[in-house]
């Protein structure tokens, strides 16, 4: 490749593979990091927000393909982080921008890739991939820096699957913690929460840092804790709420955070659930999960309200989902997809407890639900 046609921040590359499981072979360029990485590969329509999605921890164990076919144009700041580093296991993408053009950039998207250690390639069909996805499902995949094609395919075959993988517990925080930081503005950087109305301690799965920022604008004072921290020691913080975030793998295996869930729904403390979090307030009330063909991954999902028959459209990041037939009398659907119909949304009838499956924080992507922040508030203000 001609120095006047590589990435900004890239003075050399190597010739890259994306190995499927089943065999599919792709051949581009390395764009990140030496060596390989194994894991299952996913397809996010969003068309912004690489930098989020990336160190969004709900992507632990998935290479990430990027659907939209120009992206690092914008390069990547210190502070369009969701998490302390990158939690995608790799990326994907068609073509890596050659320059950088964004006044807050201080990197370009390469050099933050090598920094943090993430394999990546660029140059490949990703619509031809994502077809592929599409049709046959989610697959173990190898991004294999180099030319045997053989070892990538067995590397691919090699991966395991996510079904049964516990990885919240591998991406939470390892101390509780309080959050003193509210959303960004621009010229004025992150705002300092003034208020503590609310005392919200969050349950880290792999939560964003917007989801709790979006707290703490809301007169949150928000103790973080540890995905397995016994549900006892929380209730010993005296919580107006407790908060169950996103994260990664598959919700079976978290029995810790399931327990943490049936005792805050027995006592009646106000309960909001995102993502991994809504899938595990199923489980405590002995509704059943399913490992999702494709999964939702992007920042266009539409989502219905049930009551109001509103739409939203919402960004999204999961591959587990709750069969909505197996919630119990006294759990209410409150939203779903209009791309396959699964549940989005439930609410109790008899206890101060709803969750939602996408990501209301919109980092990346649409602000339409954020409302739910709101309502949780107004749970906690109902039980002052």
């Amino acid at each position: 490749m001609l120095p006047s046609l590589l990435p900004e921040g890239i003075t050399s590359s190597s010739p890259a593979i994306l190995a499927l499981a089943d065999g599919t072979i792709f051949k581009g360029v390395s764009i990140g990091a030496d060596g390989h990485t194994v894991a299952e590969v996913v397809f996010n329509t969003s068309m912004t927000g690489y930098q989020e999605i990336l160190t969004d921890p709900s992507y632990s164990g998935q290479i990430v393909t990027l659907t939209y076919p120009h992206i690092g144009n914008t390069g990547v700041n210190p502070e369009d982080v969701e998490s302390d580093r990158v939690h995608a296991a790799g990326l994907v993408v068609r073509d890596c921008s050659l320059r950088v053009s964004n006044f807050r950039a201080t990197q370009s998207l390469p050099e933050y890739l090598r920094a943090q250690g993430i394999v990546a390639i660029s140059g490949i069909d990703t619509r031809k991939l994502t077809r592929i996805l599409r049709e046959g499902g989610a697959q173990g995949a190898c991004i294999y820096v180099g030319t045997d094609h053989h070892e990538a395919v067995r590397l691919a075959k090699s991966f395991a699957g996510m079904a049964g993988q516990d990885l919240a517990k591998v991406v939470s925080t390892k101390s509780q913690h309080e959050w003193t930081q509210g959303t960004w503005q621009l010229g004025q950087g992150f705002a300092k929460p003034e208020g503590n109305q609310y005392h919200v301690v969050a349950y880290d799965f792999g939560v964003k840092s917007n989801i709790l920022r979006l707290l703490a604008d809301r007169n949150c004072r928000v103790t973080v804790v540890p995905a397995q921290t016994p549900v006892e020691q929380v209730l010993a913080l005296d919580p107006d709420g407790i908060f169950l975030s996103n994260g990664p793998g598959d919700p079976e295996p978290c029995d810790y955070a399931i327990h943490t869930a049936q005792v805050a729904i027995q006592k009646k403390i106000p309960l909001f659930g995102i993502c991994l979090g809504h899938q595990i307030m199923g489980l405590a009330l002995g509704a059943q999960t399913l490992k999702m063909k494709t999964g939702h991954h992007g920042g266009n999902h539409p989502v219905q309200d049930l009551d109001s028959g509103r739409v939203f459209i919402t960004s999204q990041n999961h591959g587990f989902a709750v069969e909505a037939a197996s919630l119990p009398a006294n759990a209410r659907a409150t939203h779903v997809s209009l791309f396959d119909g699964t549940l989005q949304g439930f609410e109790l009838t008899d206890a101060p407890a709803f969750c939602f499956q996408g990501h209301p924080e919109a980092s990346p992507g649409p602000h339409d639900i954020v409302v739910l922040f709101d309502k949780f508030i107004s749970l906690m203000a109902g039980q002052k």
